[in-house]
């Protein structure tokens, strides 16, 4: 009897990408994930097509998928008839459940952990930003009031010449 390999997938939140500022996933990986063919993923995706508003799955645009292709070897590999779809995390929860399937479940449950994980990093750099910039905004407010010290230090270090009286006894000039 041969021996079965076990089934390597890719890393979910390596298939997530960024497209009208939300993180989707492909329609062709959210298949390969949850083990059906793109094809039969779009046709359940159709039969319920009530399920999936356009906050959950959309369709790339032409002008999109073309941009994609151009940037992104990975997006060119695929021979494309139609336009892909692209699923936001929601969508991707609503795919699985469609399907019905015990990989699918168990996949869906990666992805949307991948999602959370994707999101959870960007908070943190968005609040590295905002850290980064409250820092630039209290050394300006400090550099001015430094630079009042400075100012003061300089005057103090080069005194302004003021002629000095002689000393000694003058009669009072008329």
């Amino acid at each position: 009897m041969p021996k079965l390999t076990p089934l390597v997938l890719p890393d979910p939140a390596a298939l997530i990408v960024t497209l009208r500022r939300q993180r989707v996933i492909f329609d062709a990986d959210l298949a390969i994930l949850y083990g059906v063919t793109t094809r039969a993923l779009n046709q359940a995706i159709k039969r319920n097509s009530k399920r999936f508003p356009n906050t959950f799955a959309f369709q790339v645009s032409a002008s999109e998928w073309g941009a994609m292709r151009s940037q992104n070897v990975t997006a060119s590999k695929r021979n494309v008839r139609f336009l892909p779809w692209v699923f936001t995390e929601h969508g991707a929860l609503m795919a699985a459940n469609v399907l019905n399937s015990e990989r699918a479940i168990l996949m869906s449950v990666e992805l949307i952990n991948a999602f959370i994980r994707l999101r959870q990093m960007a908070l943190s750099v968005d609040e590295l930003a905002d850290k980064v910039d409250r820092l630039e905004r209290g050394f300006r407010q400090h550099g001015e009031q430094f630079q009042v010290v400075f100012d003061a230090l300089r005057q103090l270090l080069n005194p302004t010449e003021v002629p000095k009286r002689k000393i000694g006894f003058r009669p009072a000039e008329d």
